[in-house]
């Protein structure tokens, strides 16, 4: 089995698992193609950071295609920008982090991306 088979196959499943985690009114689509439509670069990026903390390998991109894919299927873009801008930059220290990480929206935001993206990444086979 091909590893972008892999990705392709419990698409609906992981939808609905994050569907239960973020109450979402996003529905499922049996089509391959991501239910929010993201623009090319931001995809590139997620796909480039993410082959970069998995061993650097390029071995690991459709396992990275598929986890902004899945990610897509429950977040639009919006709140995909807002929710990855917490959780990137939750970690920044002093007065100008504090946005980042000490209000509860933060918090909420950085938490839910990262069990998002934790699941999206396993559903696709990557190791966290």
């Amino acid at each position: 089995m091909t590893m972008q088979r892999l990705c392709q196959q419990s698409a609906l499943g992981f939808v609905a698992i994050a569907l239960v985690i973020f109450g979402n009114s996003a529905s499922s689509n049996e089509e391959d193609s991501p239910v929010h439509s993201y623009p090319t670069q931001a995809r590139v990026e997620y796909v480039n950071e993410c082959i970069a903390k998995h061993d650097d390998s390029l071995a690991n991109v459709y396992q990275c295609s598929c986890a902004i894919d899945r990610i897509a299927d429950v977040l639009t873009y919006d709140e995909f920008v807002n929710a990855i801008t917490f959780a990137r930059y939750s970690g920044l220290p002093g007065e100008g982090g504090g946005i980042f990480r000490d209000t509860d929206e933060a918090k909420n935001a950085a938490k839910r991306f990262r069990e998002l993206e934790k699941l999206a990444q396993r559903e696709c086979g990557l190791k966290s």
